[in-house]
């Protein structure tokens, strides 16, 4: 399982991520008498050397910026959609979609949906 880092007190204060999962980051612990810092039992762990997964579990993204890119991945492998403009990023999600690919900052679905919302929108506009 992996590990999650949390910072120093933040299981006592809202403001540091009590029940609020965007506020957990970490911070590394300093101060003189700071039980975390020292890595005493019974405190959150600190970030240090061992902690790393292995190469092989490591995740391993491609980046795809244009269609070209899309022809050498394999289904399991974690795909990422670069900085690309609305017309590429058509054409990429239709071709993701056909070879069953999962873009990770990329909901396909949803945005071919919107896409076709947004054209048959705009035809009956025109026809008003």
């Amino acid at each position: 399982m992996k590990t999650k880092f949390l910072r120093r007190d933040s299981k006592r204060y809202s403001k540091l991520g009590k029940g609020r999962k965007k506020q957990q980051t970490w911070r590394k612990p300093t101060g003189r008498d700071n039980k975390m810092r020292e890595k005493r039992g019974g405190y959150p762990a600190v970030v240090s050397i061992g902690y790393k997964k292995s190469e092989k579990l490591r995740d391993k993204s491609i980046v795809v910026k244009n269609i070209k890119d899309l022809d050498g991945i394999k289904k399991d492998e974690k795909v990422i959609m670069g900085k690309v403009g609305k017309k590429k990023k058509i054409e990429i999600a239709k071709k993701a979609m056909e070879k069953k690919l999962n873009i990770q900052n990329l909901n396909i679905v949803k945005f071919l949906k919107d896409l076709e919302k947004k054209k048959a929108g705009g035809k009956q506009n025109e026809s008003k």
